[in-house]
């Protein structure tokens, strides 16, 4: 019953919108992601309501976004930007406060995606894969990355401190719950860091997405850290011998907001709207292996496409969340500290 009234409230609010808006500009940061959101998300709406959602695409350039609202000359709607993005764009005024009068109750989206400028659109995590052409036994845990004794190999790691730091530490045996309190003291970040020492001579970074299943296919490495949904490509590309560990994984969304002083502020709205609508959050997921944010949307997934997803109450149980606002404190001196380990 809730499902069906949230289904005729959507097509109240697309109706509003076609009278509202001839066109929307939709901006995300491009790939396979955008590929899935153009017929998950924006094909509907166009079919829905005749509005045109025009397809944009940026590398994370808040710096134009920015620019765009000190001048008043808005052009984005909607954009996707990082969890970090969101609390600093909202502090400083660049992003409209969403209706959630329209968008869905905050209580109906998982913990942590329904905050004053931003919602979550899609989970995905950063967990490690390995080879299993390679290992005679299976690795089951960031400790197990670490351990080159038993597991010998090199191993993919990305070449930032976020998630690097993390792993570090939960390979040193902190709990999961405690990552983000050990990692605010001096005393904390220094474990990551010696922890990392011992691994750093068997590391190969990566940078792009892409490059970690390149790595494990081209035998480079034997084991790497990845954005599930590359794995899982990869696996559905015929490379069967990947295998994700999802224990450790460190999950986190990607959001949309709404840049300060669009002219088409209503239409953005009911476009987030649409797209947070259950049937069209779990027919993203059957596109590229990333999460739904609403909760009502996970009874729609079939077990076979929940093993494969880091929002499936399996694989969150075995994960941690990314803190964003530690990142946003945090993020600038922790990222000088590391490249200028990593470079020595």
């Amino acid at each position: 019953m809730k499902y069906q009234s949230c289904l005729l409230m959507s097509a109240m609010a697309m109706a509003t919108l076609g009278a509202q808006a001839k066109e929307i500009s939709v901006i995300s940061f491009g790939g396979a992601n955008k590929d899935a959101q153009v017929k998950a998300y924006y094909q509907p709406v166009t079919k829905d309501t005749g509005i045109n959602v025009v397809a944009g695409e940026y590398n994370g350039e808040m710096a134009k976004l920015k620019a765009m609202v000190e001048t008043k000359s808005v052009s984005w709607d909607v954009v996707e930007v990082e969890s970090s993005e969101v609390a600093r764009g909202c502090d400083e005024g660049f992003f409209e406060k969403l209706d959630y009068k329209v968008i869905g109750k905050k209580s109906e989206f998982i913990p942590g995606a329904a905050s004053k400028c931003g919602v979550g659109f899609f989970v995905y995590s950063t967990i490690f894969a390995y080879d299993s052409k390679k290992l005679a036994t299976a690795p089951t845990s960031w400790a197990d990355f670490w351990d080159v004794s038993k597991f010998p190999g090199k191993r993919g790691m990305r070449k930032t401190a976020k998630y690097t730091l993390e792993a570090a530490l939960l390979a040193d045996g902190v709990a999961a719950k405690d990552v983000y309190a050990t990692l605010a003291t001096p005393a904390g970040v220094d474990r990551a860091f010696k922890k990392l020492d011992a691994l750093k001579p068997n590391i190969q970074w990566w940078e792009a997405g892409a490059q970690a299943p390149q790595y494990l296919i081209s035998g480079d490495v034997v084991m790497s850290s990845a954005y599930n949904g590359r794995i899982t490509n990869a696996r559905n590309e015929g490379n069967t011998n990947l295998e994700i560990v999802w224990d450790g994984g460190l999950y986190e969304m990607e959001y949309w907001v709404v840049p300060k002083g669009t002219p088409n502020k209503a239409a953005a709205m009911q476009f987030i709207a649409s797209t947070l609508l259950p049937e069209r959050q779990v027919e993203y997921s059957k596109l590229i292996p990333y999460g739904p944010t609403r909760k009502s949307a996970s009874a729609l997934i079939s077990p076979e496409l929940a093993a494969v997803l880091p929002s499936s109450a399996e694989n969150m149980k075995k994960a941690a969340a990314i803190d964003p606002a530690f990142w946003l404190d945090h993020g600038e001196e922790l990222e000088r500290r590391f490249n200028a380990w990593a470079a020595k």
